[in-house]
């Protein structure tokens, strides 16, 4: 009903597992990150756990997007099965055709065994994903685990990756399960949104929905975790209610006595009547109001509303932008001042051109996406960022510095320091940044390659970890450095594949180059 009222294309608060809008927070991309290196990996267990409402499946989902063309995926989400009814559904993702039935878990078994030599024989990966599986017994999960001796000389047949609620890791501590826990290959615990988290999770749905508005000012998103615990499905449920809410009272946000009203119907608390009636009375009229604009114009008796008096609430005015453009200078340089300071930052003069032609000219690249403070804190290296003021003008600004509390930007010809905080109300979470365009590999680099292009990647790895790199002369591309690559992968957020693709390659080259400017306060390397 508020869409329109709000300029959203879609619902941004629904709680169904869409990837387009799973907020990367940290915690999301490691998990992300432990899934797909289970996809990727050579059989057992991934485990991943979380509260209800962390956001473990659709961070599954995401999962499923980037699943290799190579791999063949079966997701039950329904496990509270017997060992037969779970081995039947197995067959039934996959495609594995058993006796009519069949009630013998050794046939299934057989059959799903056949298919996976079928699979293997033909290159392909299969995985089987299991979500909500706290409600496994023990029984079943026995039976899972025989399903990884399924094997050859060389690898596991089948990856399994469970998905569960906290209980699922207490499960398989228990001494029954000790030899379930010891094919664990990778597991991770998906914790709540911290509190700095909880404004760029509210401004990265709504910018999905289709709109840059600040329609949850930010004096409202501490009572919005300390509500809601940082978890996302409940900051939906609550910020749905609250945009509803300022709907019916005719407001072009939410405000606290809005937000407050909607937490008591939420999670069930008393209301008082005098607090609850104008709510449902404004739905309620504003339900008649669009009911009629369907009618047709034939004569008929008057719509009468609920006699109920609405008294208009005035909107409160917008809060002032935590981070302004200067009054004194014209909104439309924004752009060249932003990048006129980034420039700088690398020692070199801005031209006013297309920066990205420019930096390309000087042996620099362009690096423009859109993610969170995480991202950009790994990344190390200033960046200009697409803000948006309290009116909702667009302009440019250079994040300059970043520490764990605060960011320090430059505006036109001013910098401003302000806490981590107040930054998501405004950015867009678009960003460009510079960096070194890591020397190009002559040929693409493969397991069991050795040369200079190796002896690069081996010398920036060791640089990265803080220590020289080995004397060695001749350095290989061997199972050890394929294990270095998946490690820095899983901290920056790439697909832990052990590959050296152009993305690791540019990160690495990035990690390693300890002459460019750096956004972090503290020094990791002198």
């Amino acid at each position: 009903m508020y869409l329109s009222h709000f300029g959203l294309n879609e619902a941004p608060f629904s709680i169904a597992p869409d990837p387009r809008y799973l907020y990367m927070s940290e915690r999301h991309r490691e998990a992300l990150a432990h899934l797909l290196y289970g996809v990727n990996g050579g059989g057992g267990f991934v485990l991943l756990t979380g509260e209800v409402g962390a956001g473990k499946t659709t961070v599954c989902r995401c999962l499923l997007e980037q699943v290799p063309a190579s791999c063949d995926v079966a997701y039950i989400f329904n496990p509270r099965q017997t060992a037969c009814e779970l081995l039947a559904t197995i067959c039934g993702e996959f495609g594995i055709e058993y006796p009519v039935g069949n009630t013998s878990g050794k046939v299934f078994v057989d059959c799903i065994n056949a298919f996976l030599l079928d699979a293997h024989a033909r290159g392909r990966h299969t995985v089987l994903i299991i979500d909500e599986a706290q409600n496994l017994s023990f029984d079943v999960l026995e039976q899972i685990r025989l399903l990884t001796n399924l094997e050859t000389n060389q690898r596991k047949l089948l990856q399994i990756i469970l998905l569960g609620q906290p209980e699922l890791a207490v499960m398989l501590d228990k001494p029954e399960l000790s030899q379930l826990a010891q094919r664990i290959i990778a597991r991770y615990h998906l914790e709540p949104l911290a509190r700095h988290e909880v404004a760029a999770y509210v401004t990265h749905r709504l910018g999905v929905a289709g709109t840059q508005k600040s329609l949850f000012p930010q004096a409202l998103m501490k009572p919005l975790f300390r509500m809601t615990g940082g978890i996302p499905r409940i900051i939906n449920v609550l910020c749905d209610r609250a945009l509803l809410g300022a709907y019916v009272q005719g407001h072009d946000r939410v405000n606290r006595a809005t937000l407050m009203q909607a937490s008591r119907e939420v999670f069930n608390k008393q209301a008082t009547r005098s607090m609850r009636l104008p709510l449902l009375a404004g739905l309620l009229a504003a339900t008649v109001l669009a009911a009629t604009q369907y009618l047709p114009a034939a004569p008929a008796p008057p719509v009468m509303a609920p006699s109920v008096k609405i008294i208009p609430v005035a909107a409160k005015p917008a809060e002032p932008a935590a981070l302004p453009w200067p009054p004194a200078e014209p909104l439309a340089r924004s752009e060249v001042a932003a990048y006129t300071a980034l420039f700088s930052a690398w020692g070199t003069n801005y031209q006013g051109e297309n920066p990205c032609l420019q930096a390309e000219s000087i042996g620099l690249r362009c690096l423009t996406g859109r993610g969170g403070l995480d991202e950009l804190r790994q990344i190390d290296r200033p960046a200009v960022l697409l803000m948006h003021d309290d009116r909702g003008e667009a302009f440019h600004a250079t994040l300059t510095r970043l520490d764990e509390q605060s960011a320090t930007f430059t505006t036109g010809t001013e910098n401003r320091t302000l806490p981590l905080s107040d930054i998501a109300a405004q950015w867009s979470g678009h960003y460009t940044l510079l960096s070194r365009m890591p020397p190009a590999a002559n040929r693409p680099i493969r397991p069991g390659d050795r040369g200079p292009d190796v002896a690069r990647i081996a010398h920036q790895l060791a640089q990265i970890d803080g220590h020289a790199a080995e004397p060695a002369k001749d350095p290989v591309f061997d199972q050890s450095m394929m294990n270095q690559i998946r490690q820095f992968q899983l901290l920056h957020g790439l697909t832990p594949d052990g590959a050296i693709g152009a993305q690791t390659m540019m990160r690495i080259s990035t990690a390693a180059d300890l002459t460019a400017p750096g956004l972090l306060r503290a020094k990791k390397k002198e």
